[in-house]
């Protein structure tokens, strides 16, 4: 963890395990020197983790199916469907790694910018599945600074009637700001992130953050 060290994480919120592997491919992606192919190919890596870490806190049911010698095995299987969500632009990075792990998932997507006059997030073009308020919705965005614009996304999906508790928000690199705005509004969404940094700068920009990650 990048952040503060008295900085009680929520329960809403599923830090990934912050081992060797997750440091190191979140040093290169830190790295201004990084060049774009690999930062796009370690940031998938970590991307993959966090859908994967999403996927586990998802509903199951009992299964119990024949195995090639016969035997029964007692298992489990996902209860429900579920579809990705990106916030564009930044969050269309993460629907590649979404894909990989769930063959045909269905994404839908949110463009959320920043109102020129009123300085507040506005919605500009929303496409979702047909379906989405009978599906279990990961949201997608990389970075949760302000927390503006993923607020604003959440609030297109219940108004398309999507249950708040279906929702899970992953993102790689989270402000405490931009978490305790989030949670305050939306108590019932768990946030699956990869790192806590420190804080936001007078521009908002998390520190010490990894840059725009959509120009990256």
């Amino acid at each position: 963890m990048s952040g503060k060290t008295n900085y009680k994480l929520p329960k809403q919120v599923q830090l990934l395990p912050q081992n060797t592997q997750l440091r190191g491919l979140m040093t290169i992606i830190r790295d201004k020197n990084t060049s774009r192919s690999d930062f796009i190919f370690y940031a998938d890596r970590i991307i993959r983790l966090l859908v994967e870490e999403g996927l586990n806190h998802l509903p199951v049911v009992q299964k119990v199916v024949e195995t090639p010698t016969k035997a029964k095995y007692d298992g489990i299987a996902f209860e429900g469907r579920i579809c990705g969500v990106s916030i564009m632009r930044a969050g269309e990075a993460m629907e590649q790694g979404l894909r990989e792990c769930c063959r045909s998932v269905r994404i839908g997507k949110i463009l959320i910018q920043r109102d020129e006059e009123t300085h507040q997030p506005k919605l500009y073009y929303a496409k979702l599945p047909k379906d989405i308020a009978s599906r279990y919705v990961l949201l997608l965005d990389p970075m949760l600074a302000t927390g503006g614009s993923a607020m604003q996304a959440v609030q297109v999906l219940l108004d398309n009637n999507v249950k708040e508790e279906n929702i899970m928000f992953l993102n790689l690199i989270a402000s405490p700001e931009g978490i305790d705005a989030f949670i305050q509004r939306f108590p019932k969404i768990k946030i699956i992130i990869g790192e806590l940094d420190a804080c936001l700068n007078k521009e908002k920009y998390i520190m010490p953050g990894c840059g725009d990650f959509g120009c990256r």
